[in-house]
């Protein structure tokens, strides 16, 4: 996938509502149900009931070859549609925190030095590894940040802490999380949640397929940073 397809293909997947965000960029393509079933090799009604929200939300999967799809229709007509939305790339705002360690902590030292729990894959933790973190504001990676600058989140290593701040249950960063993997390849060694009581079901079930500790925190994220601050390098 290219960038746009990664962008708009990241949109949908985050989208709260991933049937009207088809409908919307299929529109914006200009593309009517008929031509998009057509390319996907699907019935008009199948592309009918994901936009009305009738069908369960297609997967990462789908949402590629429909984007691929309404690119290349694009395409197929000059590429108008294509070349005026490249022009908006930039992020609007720098939201991702970064520090790396001078040397691997272990990841059970790394939650008992936050004070975080384990709520997904507490088994890996042992095994795993971080060579920094990196504090992210949920709200504006899913506001501001394309899809395609996730890879900026990873610092110099995907062997990392993501730490989600403006958490509400927790499953729009394991989203970002994946889509962010599908995108550039990689995902990090643990995601913390913080400031959260309860773990959405689907954040757990997507952190145990990704095969990725799931922690969570209150702790206030200033004393996470002086606990951290020994390891930087």
């Amino acid at each position: 996938m290219d960038q746009l397809a990664t962008l708009i293909a990241g949109e949908i997947a985050l989208s709260k509502d991933p049937g009207s965000s088809m409908k919307k960029w299929r529109e914006i393509f200009g593309v009517n149900q008929t031509e998009l079933a057509e390319a996907l090799k699907i019935s008009s009604s199948t592309i009918s009931d994901y936009e009305g929200g009738r069908r369960k939300s297609p997967g990462i999967g789908v949402v590629a070859r429909l984007v691929e799809s309404l690119i290349e229709i694009d395409k197929k007509r000059g590429g108008k549609v294509k070349k005026q939305l490249e022009q908006n790339f930039a992020p609007k705002t720098e939201v991702f925190d970064i520090a790396e360690f001078s040397k691997a902590i272990n990841g059970k030292d790394f939650a008992e030095q936050i004070g975080a729990e384990c709520v997904a894959n507490p088994g890996k933790l042992k095994e795993t590894n971080v060579y920094g973190y990196t504090i992210i504001d949920s709200i504006k990676v899913i506001i501001d940040v394309q899809v395609h600058d996730y890879i900026k989140m990873y610092g110099k290593t995907p062997e990392r802490a993501l730490i989600f701040m403006q958490v509400g249950s927790g499953r729009s960063p394991m989203i970002a999380v994946k889509v962010g993997r599908f995108s550039t390849e990689m995902k990090p060694s643990i995601v913390v949640l913080h400031g959260i009581d309860k773990v959405d079901p689907i954040a757990q079930k997507i952190a145990e397929s990704e095969k990725i500790p799931l922690l969570v925190t209150n702790k206030p994220i200033e004393e996470i940073k002086k606990a951290l601050k020994q390891h930087e390098a």
